[in-house]
């Protein structure tokens, strides 16, 4: 098992990072959190956790902090709830968000994010309700990057995610013209698409 990967920023985009180390670079999955922590660097440590789909299928997930590696546990360890769909919540939602919703029960909050139906939602409640802990975290940092260069890495990674290009391209477009989304910040734009999903 491998804890963590520690080299140099090869790739990244708001949804996947490629981590080189001696001359290997390691691909993971990432949340719009992760990426706000480590964007313009140019080494990261990244704390890894895989997920299999199939015994030859396994998929590589990384996050900037142990906190949000252990949140990440905590969700798929819900029936019904796989990495994507953990990934997505985490990137819809911060970290005290989500641990906010579950120990109230709010359901709502939990079905807000793509993939999340009412019976998954509430079983994430019945499962990890009281069993949160502390979860710090949350998306802070403000890009101030040029309009185009943050539409097309919204647009990455929601394709990156799995949508079809040409549905993320309208729901980023509803974001920006009929929500006045600022895009200004790559993760504010992305979560408010993933809603129009």
């Amino acid at each position: 098992m491998i804890n963590y990967v520690n080299g140099q920023i090869a790739e990244l985009n708001p949804a996947l990072a490629v981590i080189e180390c001696n001359g290997v670079g390691y691909g993971l999955f990432i949340s719009l959190n992760t990426y706000s922590q480590i964007q313009g660097k140019t080494i990261a440590k990244l704390f890894t956790e895989s997920v299999y789909i199939r015994d030859d299928n396994p998929k590589h997930f990384g996050f900037a902090d142990t906190e949000e590696r252990e949140l990440f546990r905590k969700l798929i360890s819900v029936s019904g709830v796989g990495g994507n769909s953990a990934m997505l919540m985490l990137s819809s939602l911060t970290a005290p968000e989500i641990a906010g919703a579950i120990n109230t029960a709010n359901v709502a909050m939990l079905k807000s994010v793509k993939g999340i139906g009412e019976k998954t939602a509430q079983r994430i409640v019945v499962d990890l309700k009281g069993k949160m802990g502390k979860h710090e975290g949350g998306i802070s940092q403000i890009l101030t990057t040029s309009y185009n260069k943050n539409r097309d890495e919204a647009l990455m990674a929601l394709v990156t995610l799995g949508f079809q290009k040409l549905a993320a391209e309208k729901a980023i477009e509803k974001a920006i013209k009929q929500q006045g989304v600022s895009t200004d910040n790559v993760e504010q734009l992305i979560k408010s698409a993933l809603k129009n999903m």
